[in-house]
């Protein structure tokens, strides 16, 4: 059986070698550095909570024929479509943040579909490429990573029009026994939380943009393959060991550069088929915006529960109004979750077995996000005060000469430790003010306009109109 414990995981992190710059440093060690190993305990999560909540988290592959994670499976019936969903939501409660590996399940499922497309309309081995690879991610319960945006250069051109053609990752040199591949990924979460490296297209293709058509794996430690640990809010206190809010979880976001690296035919899955970069790119980000809705709902609840605890610290737990704005947040989770479970239930079998979301709920769910995220954090601080912002330093409050006059006038309910209360708005600023994090809501699985356009694009509107002529009378 391939299902990793926690140890385990972190241990096959161990093995791996990757190259990676943070703070203009090179780093030796990825998972005992404090600021990276925050991110790899929230991944470790999800092997954790395999072990809590079996019933969930673990299925059996008809691939293999053995118990698999959720997170090697894509899904092939509406019970796995549901399953996302809730797991995605509960491991989320579990960390209070990213847990960084649904875009690898998102890729698998992206690829379950299109590689089998693409064989039946050219006569390619995508497909069974896919399903070896499949395998072997699934016996070794192994995280991935999708790499899917590029880093685009000038906006307003197509990957082949560019000055610079690294822009896009594409293929310099095709070998009789792979490829070799150039270019770099921006905002790769948990990057070096993961065994492989899945890329993806991210936008549609002209038949000029044959060399950027790709899909393909690599080892996090493959050759030429740099990991550039990116800055965001809050970064330094995993490194500082103070005022970290969660204290167990956080995550972070490198860049990932591909100076030449060779990648072999086996592990191919796309490489010049224009008009399947889109398809790819659609199903993709459909998929990923239904697992925001699960992740984002369960990081809500933790807002919530923040909230009203810190609502009891201060003695303000009865106050009307502050309820009020705790049901507005419960309604927004709500919201995001069941319009992704809708979009579960919608799906549909697809011709290579798997089955696809229904895309326009799942889009619908993610502007959602992108708005509603940022007020429940809005009311979570509501409730919380003005302490999220400016609270002194945990190594204030253990100065000897200043320390016990802050625990004194920063005490709030007589009963409460002032510790308790301090750590709880520290989970509050976490929540709130973590930008990699916060960007995440509004840009993940695409910008907020791309969100509309796939809406509209993917919505029957001849039908709407014609169910509009009809009531009015009009003959068609």
């Amino acid at each position: 059986m391939g299902i990793k414990t926690k140890d385990e995981y972190i241990e096959s992190l161990r093995s791996l070698n990757p190259t990676a710059y943070m703070f203009g440093e090179k780093l030796t060690n990825i998972v005992d550095n404090p600021r990276l190993r925050a991110g790899i305990e929230a991944t470790g999560a999800t092997y954790e909570m395999a072990e809590l909540d079996p019933d969930l988290m673990i299925t059996t592959s008809p691939l293999i024929n053995e118990p698999v994670s959720r997170f090697t499976l894509p899904p092939g019936n509406t019970e796995d479509l549901v399953a996302r969903v809730k797991v995605n939501r509960k491991i989320a409660n579990h960390v209070g943040t990213c847990h960084q590996r649904c875009t690898g399940l998102d890729c698998l499922s992206t690829l379950a579909i299109v590689t089998y497309d693409i064989d039946k309309k050219y006569g390619t081995e995508y497909y069974p490429r896919f399903m070896e690879f499949l395998k072997y991610m699934q016996k070794n319960d192994l995280t991935a990573n999708a790499g899917v945006t590029d880093v685009k250069g000038d906006r307003s051109l197509l990957p082949y029009q560019q000055v610079d053609k690294d822009m896009f990752i594409h293929v310099v040199e095709k070998r009789a026994d792979g490829i070799v591949v150039r270019g770099a990924k921006a905002h790769q979460t948990g990057s070096l939380s993961s065994h492989e490296i899945i890329v993806l297209p991210s936008r549609a293709m002209a038949k000029e943009d044959k060399d950027y058509a790709l899909a393909f794996a690599v080892p996090a430690d493959t050759k030429g393959l740099i990991h550039v640990v990116g800055r965001s809010s809050l970064d330094m206190r995993e490194l500082d060991g103070c005022d970290i809010g969660n204290a167990y979880y956080s995550k972070y976001c490198p860049t990932l550069i591909f100076d030449d690296v060779f990648v072999p035919w086996d592990r191919v899955f796309l490489c010049g088929e224009t008009e399947f970069a889109l398809d790819m790119v659609v199903k993709f980000s459909s998929f990923h915006r239904q697992s925001h809705g699960g992740c984002k709902a369960g990081k809500i609840d933790c807002m919530v529960g923040c909230a009203l605890t810190l609502m009891d610290y201060n003695g303000t737990s009865k106050v009307s109004h502050l309820k009020q704005k705790v049901i507005d947040m419960i309604h927004r989770a709500e919201t995001l979750y069941g319009c992704c479970l809708a979009s579960s239930y919608e799906g549909q079998k697809q011709p290579s077995g798997a089955y696809f979301i229904d895309t326009v709920l799942a889009n619908a769910s993610k502007i959602h996000e992108g708005k509603e995220m940022a007020e429940a954090t809005r009311l979570m601080i509501d409730c919380s005060g003005g302490f999220v912002a400016d609270l002194p330093s945990d190594r204030d409050f253990s100065n000897p000469e200043i320390g016990d006059l802050l625990k004194k006038y920063l005490k709030g309910v007589d009963n409460i430790p002032v510790e308790k209360r301090v750590k709880m708005y520290r989970l509050a600023e976490k929540l709130a003010l973590e930008s990699a994090d916060t960007i995440s809501d509004i840009h993940g699985g695409g910008s907020p306009e791309a969100h509309r356009v796939t809406i509209f694009r993917e919505t029957n509107i001849d039908d709407k109109k014609k169910a509009a002529r009809r009531l009015a009378g009009i003959a068609d």
